[in-house]
């Protein structure tokens, strides 16, 4: 039990940015039905981009006056993928069978693998992403390392600004409108391919805020990190309720403490020594995914128009 604060906090870091990546899941499938599948290479791209930014910076520039750029960095190439994504890989489907945008989506997020391995240089490899150096924090018993409480900070922001954007300002609202009804959106005068294009930038601007949050947290940056990534953000928005984008980031929240807490406590139980460790984190969380759907198949928040974005 004396590891407990410790083992939350450590589920809460990488909730948190699962939280992020899924809200980008949650928001294109509340308005077009579509579970964009390149999602976690848009999240990858994202912290190459970022890299990009700090290796294009004078030598020994102070990773904290360097952050907010590498931010700004990582956001817009995340942004970049994602709308061109939405305008030549998905617009063009949008009337076709539903199997074929999750085939292109698929495909899509293979090319953007493969871009990234053999273009970028030394892609092959993991580069090495910058961290604050330091002591590590005592918060409320639990070591956080200082590159983590950018991500204890920005994703609570990230949802804060999002909550406000979607029920106060007008595209917000069109947002919401287009989710529940595109056609009659259309009819009252609301551009829904504009608003398309905006929930994937948005989703895609959150993907590069946790990609930052990700290079801060392991020190590194690989072109299949956004696979798992992505399956675990995608695992954590059917979670909470795939089209909530508060069940998304609740999901991510309780799929991060739930992969923490097995991964330090499963081999305590007797006979199941040989199902704890790291080595079996995503299984547990899956199992958590097919205990939830079996007992509640809409996610723990279900489905609400009102947040649907």
């Amino acid at each position: 039990m004396n590891e407990l604060p410790q083992q939350l906090a450590n589920g809460l870091i990488l909730g948190a940015m699962y939280g992020l990546i899924a809200i980008g899941y949650t928001m294109v499938y509340g308005i077009v039905q579509l579970i964009n599948f390149a999602h976690g290479e848009i999240f990858m791209v994202g912290g190459f981009g970022a890299l990009s930014v700090y290796l294009a910076l004078p030598s020994g520039t102070s990773l904290a006056l360097a952050l907010p750029v590498m931010l700004l960095g990582g956001i817009a190439v995340s942004v970049l993928v994602g709308v061109a994504a939405e305008r030549f890989a998905y617009r063009p489907l949008r009337g076709a069978p539903r199997l074929a945008p999750l085939i292109t989506a698929i495909g899509l997020s293979i090319a953007l693998q493969q871009a990234i391995w053999k273009w970028y240089p030394d892609g092959k490899q993991a580069r090495v992403f910058p961290q604050f150096k330091g002591p590590a924090l005592d918060i409320l018993g639990a070591t956080v390392q200082r590159g983590d409480l950018f991500v204890l900070v920005s994703a609570p922001l990230c949802m804060l600004a999002l909550g406000f954007f979607v029920s106060k300002t007008r595209s917000g609202r069109a947002m919401q409108a287009t989710a529940q009804d595109p056609d009659t959106a259309r009819l009252m005068g609301i551009n829904t391919d504009r608003i398309i294009v905006l929930a994937f930038a948005i989703g895609a601007a959150f993907a590069g805020v946790a990609a930052v949050a990700y290079g801060l947290r392991t020190g590194e940056v690989q072109f299949r990190m956004g696979f798992i990534m992505g399956l675990k953000a995608f695992t954590a928005a059917v979670l909470g309720g795939i089209g909530n984008i508060y069940g998304a980031m609740l999901g991510g929240l309780v799929l991060g403490v739930a992969e923490a807490l097995a991964t330090a406590y499963v081999e305590e139980i007797p006979g199941m020594q040989q199902f704890g460790g790291g080595a079996w984190k995503d299984v547990w969380a899956f199992v958590l995914l097919i205990l939830v759907l079996l007992l509640r198949p809409q996610g723990l928040l279900g489905e609400r128009v009102a947040d649907r974005a």
